[in-house]
């Protein structure tokens, strides 16, 4: 038996048949420090309940998988240290064996499926690293979009990726890259990533009759909804390159491989950027929960 737990609002949000949003939990202990991160947490909570729909933050608490966290959980969670960082690879691990874990976008993906949630927001998605063709290094995030039907909405891949293999690579497994508000796939700080994205749709009701056609047809896997920051919270590309370059030296000089790249580089660019990019890793995750809610909103009406 799936040890899921639901908590008081999504038990009550499913009973009434409500749209629920999907939240990931490395924001919390891998994305951002104390408190900024239990802070933002609860921010993004509340704009998905502004905009109508119910915020289930997915996290592993001692071996439970948990849809929904209460505000001590979320709160105990911002604090907590050694917390495992949980894609598709560890996720049943860490639960059998009654860890703690924080879900990435791929684990979040499974849980959110498990739990009948269509519809999860995220700052951005993993994808290929730069370098590559040498390290291997590429996210689970685009095997799990190709095969777990959930549509997700982010500020397109992180900026510190190579987003022209990324997008090769989401072709390459039949996802669709839906662009919304523009037609240019936004780079997470940036909105601008110079790459025209496939699709556009600048409706949240086009969008999810897009994701329940997908099913109809049998075809497997979700769709990625990449949402620009807005304009006034952005970092221009041209002047983020050269701390992304930096940051990325530093890696590897410093060995750093595997799934500490993403926290390190996000710390360092925060620190060359004096905070501006955690000021605007905020502001686009609250963007991608107001597009998130009413995307479920209109999936929760087609039921």
């Amino acid at each position: 038996m799936i040890p899921l737990t639901f908590s008081p609002d999504i038990i009550t949000a499913r009973a009434e048949g409500r749209p629920i949003v999907a939240l990931e939990s490395t924001i919390i202990t891998h994305g951002m420090p104390f408190p900024q991160n239990v802070e933002t947490a609860r921010k993004v909570e509340a704009e998905v309940r502004r905009a109508g729909a119910v915020p289930a933050t997915i996290a592993v608490l001692k071996g439970e998988i948990c849809v929904g966290l209460t505000s001590a959980q979320l709160e105990s969670l911002g604090q907590a240290s050694g917390v495992a960082k949980l894609s598709r690879a560890d996720l049943a691990a860490c639960v059998a064996q009654g860890g703690t874990g924080a879900t990435t976008v791929a684990a979040t993906m499974i849980v959110a499926h498990l739990a009948g949630i269509d519809c999860f927001a995220t700052g951005g998605i993993g994808g290929v690293h730069r370098g590559a063709e040498a390290s291997f290094d590429i996210s689970a995030d685009l095997q799990e979009l190709a095969q777990t039907p959930v549509t997700v909405v982010a500020a397109g891949p992180k900026a510190i990726l190579d987003i022209p293999k990324t997008l090769e690579v989401l072709e390459t497994l039949g996802v669709p890259v839906i662009a919304c508000g523009q037609d240019e796939v936004p780079a997470f700080w940036s909105r601008s990533s110079g790459h025209l994205a496939p699709l556009r749709m600048d409706d949240p009701k086009a969008i999810a009759t897009a994701g329940r056609m997908r099913t109809a047809l049998g075809l497997p896997g979700g769709q990625l909804v990449v949402n620009p920051i807005p304009a006034a919270d952005e970092i221009a590309r041209e002047i983020l390159a050269p701390s992304i370059d930096s940051a990325l030296a530093e890696a590897e000089a410093k060995g750093i491989a595997a799934k500490d790249v993403t926290p390190f580089l996000l710390q360092r660019i925060f620190e060359l950027t004096d905070g501006r990019s955690l000021t605007a890793n905020i502001a686009l995750v609250l963007n991608n929960a107001r597009l998130a809610a009413a995307i479920s909103t209109e999936f929760a009406r087609a039921k």
